[in-house]
């Protein structure tokens, strides 16, 4: 049997390109080189990509040199800047002088992306430790360091995703919210998790060291270095959860949003991530000490063999499944507890907002499945859950008053209100409850109304009133939407202003909003952003998904 995230997220991967290893998906991970071309595209340029406009170079002294920047449109000044190097598996430092990314002479060129299997090899570098601030005018020229600042950390499965992706231009967003807000880059896939010597989590440090750049430079921009808040969807939202399992990053942030996390993947394990090395290893046939030889690694050839175990894992541990099989690990250092149902939960006292969106897996379902399943077709639905589920999660799942499916019925909406359940949303409110119980304070939202992200533009279902899929939530939180329409752009306003109130409280409560009560061990009180009123609990009772039916880190613990 193979874990269900195996199958389901596999499919994931395929229909909304959240990781193409191969390269081969018509839509691209993180919509990167669709955007690229409408990036050229004057009418939709400022909607969906970084802003290229350098009409007036900007100056900005820090307490490790001059930074350089361009003035936005919305009168946003926008800094790339490198903030740590790194050799080839080793720990990332912060560096000590500002420098523009990858050598960069023009303040106005993009960083280039950590390699990545999608991208052309001119795209990326190693040399990837980027970041681009975008800090509001009238926040700088305050000459006071009191506004918050926002790091946002991008998805893409840890295996693809820049800081440069679309919707990604935080001009807007800073703006709208009065922060400095940040968008990192780290470093992926093999390179960042998988080091021969067997050291791991070089991501989750190279993040920690964007964390500790922003500590020294935020107040040159007009931000608070004690009110940084770290945001980050899918994938990225995970990294957040691996900060927050770390006691040595506690002191760098004070809060943190996490937005459609698939919680259903734990940390891997010790002795998952053992298999897992030792497999890559013999994939790029370097013994661990032969410096000279893992120096000599072309990244492509280290992409070829993160491709090839990424397509084995789940085989190899099955707690890896397909999604993120290359991901954060509780190695008993740095992250040394599971921050999940199978061990005792630490105590906690930071501030957290969890959110998924209403339709996580339709990219999955529909976008892979275009017949309907049925109870007596081939695959029928018990089929289909069966081989991914086995016995006994897959009675009680099929059983359950949640997802039965009448004779000759299209099972296909079960199936994706399944996969969003357990992958995401259930998993979210599992978290959110274990949080509270452990003394931190949390809120929980679904969101009912978003904008199709570029990855999701060739998947019909995604683009269907009431239908948000995942990654549709970014534009929203961004204020990138293009030809927002009025309930858009009511929406975007209402997210800025609570992510506005989050950044300087904790408390996601603005004025001439509807409450969002904060979450209880017995109540999340889901907010329905872009709706009215709370979340209905369905399958997220905790009787059902985390207990009757456990979740994979629970199942293969």
């Amino acid at each position: 049997m193979v874990a269900f995230s195996t199958i389901f997220a596999g499919l994931l991967l395929s229909a909304s390109g959240l990781a193409s290893p191969l390269g081969t998906n018509t839509i691209e991970p993180d919509g990167r080189k669709f955007g690229n071309i409408l990036c050229h595209i004057p009418i939709v340029q400022n909607f969906l990509c970084p802003r290229a406009s350098n009409n007036k170079l900007l100056t900005v002294s820090t307490p490790i040199g001059t930074a350089q920047g361009v003035s936005t449109i919305q009168g946003v000044r926008r800094f790339p800047v490198k903030y740590a190097s790194a050799a080839r598996w080793a720990e990332s430092s912060v560096v000590t002088s500002w420098s523009l990314p990858n050598g960069a002479s023009n303040p106005s060129a993009q960083p280039l992306f950590c390699p990545q299997a999608d991208a052309e090899p001119s795209e990326y570098s190693e040399d990837c430790l980027s970041m681009i601030i975008h800090a509001p005018d009238r926040i700088i020229n305050k000459g006071a360091s009191n506004a918050p600042v926002m790091v946002w950390i991008h998805g893409g499965s840890f295996l693809s995703g820049s800081a440069t992706g679309p919707g990604l231009d935080a001009s807007q967003l800073a703006e709208a919210t009065g922060s400095v807000v940040a968008v990192i880059q780290y470093r992926l896939g093999a390179l960042g998790f998988m080091s021969p010597s067997g050291s791991t989590n070089l991501a989750v440090r190279d993040v920690m060291n964007s964390l500790k750049f922003l500590q020294k430079v935020a107040a040159s921009f007009g931000g608070n270095a004690n009110k940084i808040t770290v945001v980050g969807q899918s994938s990225g939202a995970h990294m957040i959860r691996a900060l927050l399992a770390a006691p040595s990053a506690s002191s760098l942030f004070q809060s943190a949003i996490l937005q459609s996390d698939p919680m259903d993947f734990g940390f891997m394990s010790q002795a998952g991530q053992r298999e897992l090395q030792t497999f890559f290893n013999e994939q790029i046939s370097c013994a661990s000490s032969n410096s000279n030889c893992l120096q000599g690694l072309t990244v492509e050839a280290i992409l070829s063999a993160q491709d090839d175990l990424f397509w084995e894992a789940s085989y190899l541990v099955p707690l890896a499944g397909q999604f993120e099989p290359i991901r954060p690990v509780r190695d008993g250092s740095l992250i040394n507890t599971s921050l999940d149902s199978t061990t005792p939960f630490a105590k906690v006292s930071k501030p957290i907002l969890i959110s998924t969106v209403n339709k996580e897996a339709a990219p999955t379902i529909y976008g892979n499945f275009d017949f309907e399943i049925t109870t007596d077709g081939f695959p029928s639905y018990g089929q289909v859950v069966g081989a991914t589920f086995g016995d006994p999660r897959t009675s009680q799942i099929i059983d359950s008053q949640y997802y039965q499916v009448a004779e000759n019925e299209d099972a296909r909406a079960a199936i994706e209100r399944m996969g969003t359940d357990y992958l995401w949303k259930c998993s979210g409110w599992t978290m959110a409850r274990n949080w509270v119980k452990n003394g931190g304070t949390a809120y929980v939202g679904l969101y009912t109304l978003g904008s199709t992200y570029p990855a999701n533009a060739g998947v019909s279902v995604c683009s269907e009133a009431g239908n948000v899929c995942h990654q549709d939530d970014i534009q929203i939180v961004f204020g990138t939407a293009p030809n927002p329409t009025t309930a858009q752009s009511n929406l975007i306003k209402e997210v800025q202003a609570r992510y506005a109130a989050f950044l300087n409280t904790g408390n996601p409560n603005a004025s001439g909003l509807p409450v969002w009560t904060k979450a209880t061990t017995a109540d999340v009180h889901a907010l329905l952003l872009g709706g009215s009123g709370e979340a209905p609990v369905g399958a997220c009772d905790p009787a059902f998904w985390g207990s009757a039916v456990q979740y994979d880190y629970q199942y293969y613990a």
